[in-house]
C-alpha cells in the first residue's frame, strides 16, 4: 500500500460511509436500544449501513486486513493491519438532529493506531492525523492541526459528553477537575477531540469508551501535539476511563486532580 494509495482509500471509505449515512439523518429513524443494563444506547439502520458499506470496500480492496467495528463481529483480528469502524460516533446527537457526530475511521499495524479520521459529512469536515501531524481539511480550508498552549487549569476549557454516562466514583473526580477549570461544556462524542486537536479546547475527559471510539483519534490528537491517556497514564488503546489534553502541563494537573 503506497502513501498515495492509501490516502485516497481512506478519502474513499469516507466518502462511502457518508454517503450511506446522510440520507438519513434528520429524518423519522427507527432506533433499536442496545443496551443490556437498563440504560440507553441507540443504533440506527444508518450505523449499520455504514459499517456495512465501508467493510464491503475493506474486504474487496484489502482481503488480508482485518476490521473491528461497533455494530458487527470482528473479523481477522489477528492480521497485522487491523481498521477499527465506528460508523456513528455520537448515535443520540445523530437521533436528536443535531450534528456533534462523526465518523471515525483508524487503521492499526499490530495493536498501535497509525493513522486515524474523523469525518463529518453534513459539515463536510474531514479531520485527520497519524501520530506525527494532523490536518483539517472543510469549508474553512485545508490546515494544519494544532493544539494550544495552557499552562493553568484556571485558564483550561473542558469537554465531555455528559458526567451522567460515569459511574458515581467517577463523577466526583470528574467535578474536582470541572470545579477547577475556567469553563466546562458538555456533549461532542468525537467532535470534542476533534476541538482540542484544532486548539480550540484544552481537556476532554470520559469514562466507558470502547477501542473504537479512542483508537481513531490517537493519532488526530497526538499528531496534532496533545497527548491521550487512561486515567491512571496508561495507555489509552483498550478505552475505559480517558484524558486527552493538548498541553502536557494542563494534563498532569488534571491527573492530579482525578487520583484525588
Amino acid at each position: 500500500m503506497t502513501a498515495i494509495d492509501f490516502a485516497a482509500f481512506v478519502d474513499e471509505l469516507a466518502a462511502v460511509s457518508g454517503e450511506t449515512i446522510l440520507p438519513f439523518f434528520r429524518t423519522a429513524l427507527g432506533i433499536e436500544n442496545k443496551s443490556r443494563s437498563g440504560g440507553f444506547d441507540p443504533v440506527t439502520a444508518a450505523d449499520r449501513a455504514a459499517e456495512a458499506a465501508m467493510r464491503a470496500l475493506i474486504k474487496r480492496t484489502f482481503p488480508e486486513h482485518g476490521i473491528l467495528g461497533e455494530e458487527f463481529e470482528p473479523e481477522h483480528a489477528e492480521a497485522e493491519y487491523v481498521w477499527v469502524l465506528d460508523p456513528i460516533d455520537g448515535t443520540k446527537s445523530f437521533i436528536c438532529g443535531m450534528p456533534a457526530w462523526g465518523t471515525l475511521i483508524a487503521l492499526t499495524r499490530r495493536g498501535e493506531p497509525i493513522y486515524g479520521l474523523m469525518h463529518q459529512p453534513f459539515t463536510r469536515e474531514h479531520f485527520a492525523g497519524d501520530g506525527s501531524a494532523a490536518r483539517y481539511r472543510g469549508p474553512a480550508g485545508d490546515r494544519e492541526l494544532r493544539t494550544r498552549a495552557c499552562a493553568d487549569l484556571g485558564d483550561a476549557v473542558l469537554l465531555t459528553t455528559s458526567p451522567l454516562l460515569m459511574r458515581e466514583a467517577d463523577r466526583i473526580c470528574f467535578d474536582r477537575v470541572e470545579k477547577a477549570v475556567r469553563l466546562s461544556r458538555y456533549g461532542g462524542d468525537c467532535y470534542a477531540y476533534c476541538m482540542l486537536a484544532a486548539g480550540h479546547v484544552d481537556l476532554v475527559i470520559e469514562t466507558e469508551l470502547k477501542p473504537y471510539d479512542v483508537l481513531p483519534l490517537i493519532p488526530i490528537i497526538e499528531g496534532a501535539g496533545g497527548l491521550v491517556t487512561t486515567w491512571e497514564n496508561g495507555r489509552p488503546h483498550a478505552g475505559g476511563r480517558i484524558i486527552a489534553a493538548g498541553d502536557v502541563r494542563a494534563h498532569a494537573r488534571a491527573m492530579e486532580l482525578l487520583r484525588g
